[in-house]
């Protein structure tokens, strides 16, 4: 059926709402999302390096670095912890830390972990 005034008022309500400013509100929402995504691109992974057996016995050395954002240093020093425990792991032994040195303290520079250290037995 057709009902010309209530076309009419549905016509009005929609041009109302198509043409209708956004509220300070929504602003902020769509600037909020504009720099979590650009906080998050600037997250990085971390990577490391192998393990390496040092000069003294049963002791060994894997670094790892990170870059993005000020946190860079934790995921730096959680993959170099990381590799070492699972080097440990697949021995059958757990992990001791004799030494870590950490580098990189500006906010978008490279930051970076070096931990030496040594496996020994589970008790």
């Amino acid at each position: 059926m057709f009902n010309p005034v209530s076309d009419r008022m549905l016509d009005q309500e929609r041009a109302a709402v198509t043409l209708r400013p956004r509220s300070p509100l929504s602003r902020r929402a769509v600037a909020l999302v504009a720099a979590l995504a650009a906080c998050a691109s600037m997250v990085g992974c971390a990577s490391s390096t192998n393990v390496v057996a040092t000069g003294k016995p049963g002791t060994y050395t894997v670094a790892a670095s990170a870059t993005g954002g000020r946190m860079a240093w934790a995921r730096a020093h959680e993959q170099a912890i990381s590799e070492a425990r699972e080097f440990c792991e697949r021995r059958g032994m757990q992990i001791s830390v004799t030494t870590e040195t950490v580098t990189g303290v500006q906010m978008m520079s490279e930051h970076a972990s070096s931990v030496n250290f040594e496996c020994h037995p589970k008790f």
